[in-house]
């Protein structure tokens, strides 16, 4: 499979994960991005041995969009501080069920992940194991009774996006985790990683990777506000 690259530099490789494959292996055996990655990498640039590649972040299997590794371990190094400061931007796009009480605010939850269901629900600020949530929206357009939402992350959490919307009434498009009594089999989740905005670990100037969902529906909806 060819993944789009939307950088590279000694640094640094910011590609377009493809929906609906893992971000690194896992007890499927399914074929992965990272090692995918890693392949790619060995092959263009003749490397012999083993390749050097650092996962930064996640995105759900079923999600797409821009994805930022580190090809050294300085830059790794860096570009995890960065991470645990926050000094990385995450921008989203995501269709969901519903139009939002607010055009924009901000949600916040605790919530509880359920690893041998690989479920996630809100929870009491109280519970063990409970960790806050938070992240922006806004409401760019709406149709058909579906939301084309920009969300903004605070916090990284597992689901968080699906699972925020969802125990509000606003199922994602395609969500059959979070959504099953909307959503159908077969739909694709709309949720897609828009923009990765941070200072670049080595050469320290402002950069921003932006990636566009797929010309289909239900992006396509917005067709003229999403692909100009």
């Amino acid at each position: 499979m060819e993944i789009p690259i939307l950088h590279e530099d000694n640094h640094l490789l910011i590609v377009e994960k493809p929906v609906n494959i893992p971000v690194q292996e896992d007890q499927t055996s399914d074929a992965d991005l990272l090692n995918m990655l890693k392949q790619d990498i060995k092959e263009r640039h003749q490397k012999p041995g083993n390749v050097y590649l650092a996962l930064l972040h996640r995105l759900d299997r079923p999600v797409g969009g821009a994805m930022v590794f580190a090809k050294t371990s300085k830059a790794a190094s860096r570009m995890s501080d960065k991470i645990r400061r926050k000094q990385i931007s995450k921008q989203y796009i995501a269709v969901v069920r519903g139009l939002p009480e607010h055009e924009s605010g901000q949600l916040e939850d605790y919530l509880v992940k359920d690893r041998r269901k690989n479920q996630v629900r809100v929870a009491n600020v109280k519970e063990a194991k409970a960790k806050k949530a938070i992240l922006d929206y806004q409401v760019l357009a709406t149709s058909k009774g579906l939301s084309l939402v920009k969300i903004n992350l605070h916090t990284g959490r597992p689901h968080q996006i699906r699972v925020q919307f969802a125990s509000r009434g606003y199922p994602l498009y395609g969500d059959q985790k979070y959504g099953s009594t909307v959503n159908k089999i077969g739909q694709q989740i709309a949720l897609w990683s828009y923009q990765i905005g941070f200072d670049h670990p080595v050469k320290e100037q402002e950069t921003y990777y932006t990636s566009t969902p797929p010309n289909q529906y239900p992006w396509n909806i917005w067709r003229n506000q999403l692909f100009v």
